[in-house]
Order: C-alpha cells, then sequence, then structure tokens
C-alpha cells in the first residue's frame, strides 16, 4: 500500500496557501506551482520573465532535492504565463533545466497569477527511476524535444 508524505524544505518558498510544497505518493512526486520567490528573503524576483523563470525552477529543484531526485527524474512540467509572448524567453531558461530528452510540458497563458507574478511552475518527477536518456525513439529525428531541427 502506498503512503502519501509530504515534502517540505526551506530552501524553496513557504507555502502561501493551505497546500503542501510536494507530496509523494507510490512512485511519483507532484510539487505545487512554484511562483518567482527566493525562498531567502521571501521577496519576489522582479524584472524580466527569463529571472523570474529561472527562480521558479531553483524552487521547483530545491523541492525535488528535498526528496532527494534531481531534475532529470522530471516526466511532466506544466508551466502557466501571464504573457504567451514570453515563450521563446522561457524556453531559453527552461531548457538550461531540462536538456534534451526534455520531460514532457504543457504551458498555459492565464489572465492572472498569485502575487500577479508573470510565471508558475509544477512538475511531476518518477521517484527511483533515471528520466530514460537514450530510450525510445522519436520520429522526425533529433531528440525530439523541438531543441534540434
Amino acid at each position: 500500500m502506498h503512503v502519501k508524505k509530504f515534502i517540505s524544505t526551506d530552501q524553496a518558498p513557504a507555502a502561501i496557501g493551505p497546500y503542501s510544497q510536494a507530496i509523494s505518493f507510490g512512485p511519483l512526486l507532484f510539487t505545487s506551482g512554484q511562483i518567482p520567490i527566493d525562498p531567502a528573503t521571501g521577496k519576489i524576483v522582479t524584472g524580466n520573465i527569463q529571472a523570474q523563470a529561472r527562480q521558479c525552477l531553483e524552487n521547483v529543484k530545491a523541492i525535488l532535492g528535498a526528496a532527494g531526485i534531481g531534475m532529470e527524474q522530471v516526466v511532466k512540467a506544466t508551466v502557466f504565463v501571464k504573457d504567451m509572448q514570453d515563450f521563446e524567453k522561457i524556453n531559453e531558461v527552461y531548457g538550461e533545466y531540462f536538456p534534451c530528452p526534455a520531460p514532457a510540458r504543457s504551458l498555459v497563458e492565464v489572465s492572472r497569477l498569485p502575487r500577479d507574478v508573470g510565471i508558475e511552475i509544477e512538475v511531476i518527477a518518477a521517484q527511483g527511476h533515471g528520466h530514460g536518456h537514450g530510450q525510445g525513439s522519436s520520429s522526425g529525428g533529433g531528440c525530439g524535444c523541438g531543441g534540434e531541427r
């Protein structure tokens, strides 16, 4: 029988509502959406969307680290943005954290995010297994993640 386990770290921002930073259940770990809050100061990271995306991903990385897993074990990411015109800029930063083959991802434009930030990122990771580099196949050549043409 699987047990639901709460994951928490002071290396990522504390929840700003009634939710956990992450929940582990069976082989999967689910993070709550991470907005660009610097956990050291509790302040929103301002500036360009790249800086905001980087802080979100650093927060995700810290939560995964608290569970003893790495970014390579992320199997699905969901990114919420206020402006779809930031798509390419976000991809630049995202690619630094998720090299090819990247996890599955959805990117959705929304009208507003908590604390009026420009981006929020949540992930699902598989515990106890690698990301599967070199496994599977993709059609059209390359790695199948859009990074190669």
